[in-house]
C-alpha cells in the first residue's frame, strides 16, 4: 500500500497528485474520495452549468458525475504551473492549465485554473476552484 492510499499519511501535495489524476481519469469517485464528509467546494467564478458550491463529499461526487458524464470533453493533460505552500501547512495554491480534446470537432484547447486546497489528516477540507468555465464553453462551440 503506498502513502497515497492512507488519506491520513497525504501530504496537500500528494492529494493535489489524486486530484489531478481524478481529473485525467473524469473519476467522480476518486474526486470526491478525497474529500472529508462535510467539505465545500466552491467556484467564485461563474462557470455555465456549475453551481456556486458543492457542501459535502456526496454533493461533490453527484455534481462531478453529471458534470464529466454528461460532458464530451476529454482531459488529455494537467500541466501543473506551479504550486505554493502558505504559511499554513494544511493549505496549498495550485497552478494549472488543463488540455482537453473535443472529440467531435477533433481540437485541442486549454483552460487555466488556480485551486486553493485545504487539506487535513489527508483529507480535504474546502477548495476554492478558480476555473476558466467561459473557456471550457467556448471550446465547446
Amino acid at each position: 500500500m503506498s502513502p497515497l492510499d492512507t488519506p491520513a499519511a497525504r501530504t496537500p501535495h500528494e492529494v493535489l497528485t489524486c486530484y489531478y489524476q481524478a481529473m485525467l481519469d473524469k473519476s467522480p469517485d476518486d474526486l470526491a474520495d478525497l474529500y472529508t464528509i462535510d467539505a465545500v467546494h466552491e467556484f467564485p467564478f461563474s462557470s455555465p452549468g456549475f453551481p456556486p458550491s458543492f457542501e459535502g463529499r456526496e454533493a461533490v461526487r453527484a455534481g462531478y458525475r453529471a458534470a464529466w458524464g454528461a460532458s464530451p470533453v476529454q482531459v488529455e493533460e494537467v500541466r501543473r504551473v506551479a504550486a505554493y505552500e502558505t504559511a499554513d501547512p494544511e493549505v496549498i495554491v495550485a497552478e494549472h492549465v488543463v488540455v482537453g480534446t473535443l472529440p467531435t470537432k477533433a481540437t485541442t484547447f486549454t483552460v487555466p485554473g488556480l485551486l486553493i486546497l485545504h487539506v487535513r489528516n489527508g483529507l480535504i477540507t474546502r477548495v476554492r476552484d478558480y476555473m476558466d468555465g467561459l473557456g471550457v464553453a467556448s471550446a465547446r462551440k
